[in-house]
């Protein structure tokens, strides 16, 4: 899973979720461009659907309702359309993180919004993170990248809670990069279990609530790191 809690934005800009050597200047024709977007799309679905092992370029250019050889004409492999599909999410997965808490705000109230806004993108591409966990075991490439692009998120996070501890918001006594790795992983484990694997689901096939998971993970954190009022 991704070791991260909210990602950045702004001019701290997250690691790509994918190697950009991977891809080729884009198409200078509108047809070109539109192509490449439909394959582009094609392979998010198939990828999703199949899984990276199981999907052959064929099912792609079919998706696409094109010519099996314009395939090669954008993408040299299976690995370059990948990268392409995880770059385009990559808006998507943006979103605001704890960062810099400025004085005038409320602790509680940005951690609780960082992490809604991680776990509402997460489970929008729920589909896409299980995709690019998969991917991480098998491509080195894409797993150093993932690395790197948890790594960065990691080291913000220590950032915004070194800051709590300078105002007395957090405990002084946990080392902020340590915090950092254990609280983020946290809740990347647990967007995991809750989208991907659907971990606690009940019988029914009833989804885990998802204010409850908000609620749950933003407690924890404020707990483990002492706010006042969660100690």
């Amino acid at each position: 899973m991704e070791t991260s809690a909210p990602e950045e934005t702004g001019s701290e800009n997250a690691p790509p979720m994918a190697p950009l050597s991977r891809l080729r200047e884009p198409p200078t024709t509108k047809r070109g461009a539109r192509t490449r977007a439909a394959l582009v799309k094609a392979a998010r679905k198939v990828f999703e659907r199949d899984g990276y092992l199981d999907t052959r370029l064929t099912d792609i250019t079919k998706e696409a309702q094109c010519a099996a050889g314009s395939f090669y004409t954008y993408f040299a492999n299976k690995e370059e359309v990948l990268a392409a599909v995880l770059l385009e999410a990559q808006e998507d997965m943006m979103h605001p993180g704890m960062g810099r808490v400025q004085g005038t705000d409320e602790p509680y109230a940005v951690l609780e919004a960082s992490n809604r806004a991680y776990l509402e993108a997460y489970k929008r591409n729920a589909k896409l993170m299980a995709l690019l966990e998969q991917v991480a075991q098998v491509e080195p490439e894409f797993r150093e990248f993932r690395r790197r692009r948890g790594d960065a998120f990691i080291r913000r996070n220590a950032r915004g809670i070194a800051e709590l501890q300078a105002r007395g918001v957090a405990d002084r006594e946990v080392d902020p990069m340590m915090a950092s790795r254990a609280l983020s992983g946290m809740v990347s484990v647990m967007a995991y279990n809750a989208f991907v694997v659907c971990e606690g689901q009940e019988e029914e096939g009833t989804p885990v609530e998802f204010e409850e998971l908000v609620s749950t993970v933003t407690r924890l954190w404020a707990n483990a790191l002492r706010f006042p009022g969660h100690r």
